[in-house]
């Protein structure tokens, strides 16, 4: 009997960094037709849904996250005719489309900004956040940027300040104006008219600011190893009441469509973060983000405690989601090392939930070196101090070991990781034990085994070295035993599972099973039938 679930539910994403995964046109930058000619590599891992960062006409400020226009195309990456193309060539191969939508702030060459920015007595002036100076002359409150410094900038001009969560150039947008928010909520059926199956929804929990623009609170724990924005608690900055509201309002336009999806970017401790699912009767996203693979320690009793505590959280008709990586963090295999990047895949694809992948990371890239006369990202440049840039996962996507990693036909914007001319796709794609060829396995198994990616689970007991879950649905059972160190590890299983067979290890060869003990190798993990 089919699985009556929606796709999104069932399937894998896929997150693609345009600039980064191939250019088409010699100009060093990734481009859509670039993303339309690697599209087979995609389709052949197995995944279901491409997410693609932003593509919209953009000063590029902070590379598309500073919006100029919500339903256009950058130039530097086409137009709307080669946007079409793709998404064509996207649902040819049975894949979903998601797009990046940016609603909590535009660039401050938008229109709307320019409008507003030039008159307090034009329409448009109330899309945005102004405030008077405090009376010392000073920001409004005591609001950090995201990004590090005040959330105000002067506009000496009209005499206000005007808010930005992220660089100045990014000033927040006014959800609390009727006229705004029918004008976004308008964007997103401009581009799902247009066939496209949802969006990734950037810094959700920011959309809304407490209407009395109190003062945040002091941060006790904050230390100058820790970036400025970590100075106050974002109490009243984010994650307001209100914003839940607009949230089922997207929900519900969304709905109004035929299976598509909304993904929340969501930072927030379990139980305010489980509040953007919404209700049964009044539903938020489909999918907040959980970052907590990312965020916390890689050691067996800490996944163990993360994973309970998140499914814990969940309310009843809520559907998790995991993520080991993204264009903002640092690559997995830069984190824990190339070994445990294979034992995370598999943690990734063997957990409940809908699994995100990274471009290049199915590769297992890792710490890639950026000269410094070569960093372009606004949140390293400001605080660099922090050692805290994004280039080194946004590097471009390496295809083959011609000139440029198969990438471009001239020195691509960001470097190339250093052993691009032995980790590219073309050489792991011949090789068996490659971590691509671990990626395309572990996608198979996903989708041979439904047990796998929609069944139940359930956590082992909490140990030292060994995270152990078992998966079933109809009849099937698997064991997933990892291990998170750097030794040999017994495992004895149950009395019932002392003659499974091995699925799959992220390691050459079988370990011995069938026996009352066997041994996990360093970094081993295995799925057990």
């Amino acid at each position: 009997m089919p699985d009556s679930r929606p796709w999104w539910e069932r399937g894998v994403v896929y997150q693609i960094y345009p600039r980064s995964f191939q250019d088409s046109d010699g100009d060093g930058v990734g481009d859509l037709a670039g993303i339309q000619v690697r599209l087979d590599h995609v389709a052949s891992l197995g995944v279901d849904a491409i997410w693609l960062s932003p593509i919209f006409p953009s000063p590029m400020k902070d590379f598309g996250y500073d919006v100029a226009d919500y339903c256009g195309i950058e130039p530097m990456f086409g137009d709307l005719a080669a946007f079409d193309r793709l998404l064509a060539a996207v649902h040819a191969r049975g894949l979903k489309l998601i797009l990046d939508f940016v609603p909590n702030h535009s660039s401050d060459q938008h229109p709307w900004f320019a409008e507003g920015r030039s008159s307090r007595d034009h329409p448009k002036r109330d899309w945005y956040i102004w405030r008077d100076p405090a009376p010392d002359g000073g920001p409004p409150n005591n609001w950090i940027s995201d990004f590090g410094g005040p959330a105000w900038e002067w506009d000496a001009a009209s005499g206000q300040y005007y808010l930005h969560a992220f660089l100045k150039e990014q000033p927040d947008l006014n959800w609390r104006h009727p006229e705004l928010r029918r004008a976004m909520l308008d964007v997103l059926r401009f581009w799902m008219d247009r066939g496209v199956d949802g969006f990734r929804i950037d810094v959700l929990w920011h959309i809304v600011k407490s209407a009395g623009f109190e003062d945040n609170p002091f941060n006790p724990d904050w230390t100058p190893d820790r970036t400025e924005r970590d100075k106050v608690l974002q109490h009243h900055s984010t994650d307001q009441p209100e914003a839940h509201v607009i949230s089922a309002e997207m929900r519900e336009l969304a709905d109004e469509y035929e299976d598509r999806v909304l993904i929340g970017e969501i930072f927030l401790p379990n139980e305010r973060h489980a509040r953007w699912y919404g209700t049964p009767k009044r539903p938020q996203v489909h999918l907040p983000f959980n970052f907590q693979l990312i965020e916390n320690g890689w050691d067996a009793r800490t996944l163990h405690r993360v994973i309970a505590d998140y499914e814990a959280s969940l309310p009843e008709f809520g559907w998790p989601n995991w993520v080991i990586g993204s264009h903002d963090a640092p690559r997995i295999a830069a984190r824990i090392g190339e070994a445990q990047a294979r034992v995370a895949a598999m943690l990734l694809l063997t957990l409940r939930g809908t699994p995100t992948l990274y471009q290049g990371d199915e590769l297992g890239i890792g710490q890639v070196p950026i000269p410094p006369e070569r960093i372009r990202d606004p949140q390293h440049l400001r605080q660099p101090h922090l050692d805290i840039g994004r280039d080194r996962s946004r590097t471009p996507m390496p295809w083959d070991n011609t000139p440029f990693a198969g990438f471009s036909a001239v020195e691509p914007w960001l470097p190339l990781n250093p052993d691009w001319r032995t980790r590219n796709v073309a050489a792991q794609a011949g090789d068996p034990e490659s971590m691509l060829a671990l990626y395309r396995r572990l996608l198979s198994l996903r989708r041979t085994h439904p047990a796998l990616a929609v069944g139940t689970m359930a956590l082992h007991g909490a140990h030292d070295s060994l995270l152990v879950y078992e998966r079933a649905q109809g009849g099937e059972q698997f064991i997933i035993i990892l291990n998170l160190t750097s030794q040999a590890t017994e495992f004895e299983p149950s009395q019932s599972a002392r003659h499974c067979r091995v699925l799959l290890s992220t390691l050459p060869g079988d370990p011995p099973v069938g026996r009352d003990v066997f041994t996990l190798a360093p970094n081993e993990g295995v799925i057990l039938a």
